[in-house]
């Protein structure tokens, strides 16, 4: 059984505001002094789940670093059963090689969609995007992934983040996948915590039970062709998205396009983010 982890960081355990998970080459004046520990907390927390994956039966583990910069799990820290998947500009982005006969999905360190109430650090791959419909289905970057993983049949069977992370995603692929809550948001930029270690013995024992019953856990698989909608903070920002070719223009700061499958939702949702990045 192969598995594929998509790791981000926003929704790791002991992590509330966004001085801690800059990475220094994105930060204005230097890496912030919180982040090589978030880093550290990040890695455990996927040390967990491959550990889960392992003893629920997967002969491959993918960690993919989908976090801002893509490279900020640890790699001499890394269990060594597991391949790495970092750097940006790669296929699929959050779920790179979730097209190479993977078997089961996980998510750890999620985040809930931009504008959710205490959703913590809450936001939908960037700043400036404040909302993204398929169809008439609210998503965010756990909408996006799960349905362009449900494209080669690839269930999402765990997932691990704060508590509205975590139930946004169940709300959207089901409750048959396991849920880890590490933690549950007093707001935007402030959280209750689990300890690390509490964390990620949760993170282990949630991905064994979603890898276990992967075989029983349907693909999320949103009706398509399907109107896809983002709308942006600016009209600037859908100035520049309109110019890619099939994307409409419903009004000032929104644009969207029909997507075809799971596969062309992503690929024509990253080449508008591209452009007005």
């Amino acid at each position: 059984m192969r598995v594929l982890i998509s790791a981000d960081m926003e929704g790791t355990a002991g992590v509330a505001v966004w001085q801690q998970v800059i990475p220094p080459d994105l930060a204005d004046k230097g890496a912030p002094p919180e982040y090589e520990s978030s880093r550290r907390l990040m890695t455990a927390e996927v040390n967990a789940a491959i550990r889960g994956a392992r003893a629920a039966g997967a002969t491959e583990i993918i960690v993919n670093d989908s976090h801002d910069g893509m490279r900020n799990i640890i790699p001499a820290e890394l269990d060594p059963d597991a391949w790495l998947i970092t750097g940006n500009q790669k296929p699929l982005v959050m779920v790179c090689d979730v097209d190479k006969d993977v078997d089961a999905l996980v998510f750890t360190g999620y985040h809930a969609r931009a504008g959710t109430q205490d959703g913590v650090l809450a936001h939908s791959f960037t700043g400036w995007i404040m909302d993204i419909w398929i169809g008439d289905i609210q998503v965010g970057e756990h909408g996006m992934n799960a349905a362009t993983a449900g494209h080669w049949n690839v269930p999402v069977v765990a997932v691990a983040g704060d508590e509205a992370a975590v139930l946004q995603t169940q709300q959207l692929v089901g409750n048959a996948c396991a849920g880890a809550i590490v933690k549950y948001g007093r707001g935007r930029h402030a959280a209750k915590h689990m300890h690390p270690n509490r964390a990620c013995e949760l993170i282990e024992a949630t991905v064994k039970d979603g890898v276990s019953r992967a075989g029983d856990i349907p693909p999320f698989k949103p009706s398509f062709p399907a109107t896809v909608t983002v709308r942006l903070d600016t009209a600037d920002r859908a100035d520049k998205m309109a110019k890619v070719p099939g994307t409409s223009r419903p009004d000032g700061d929104t644009v969207s396009f029909e997507a075809r499958n799971g596969q062309h939702l992503m690929e024509h949702f990253l080449a508008m983010m591209g452009c007005a990045g």
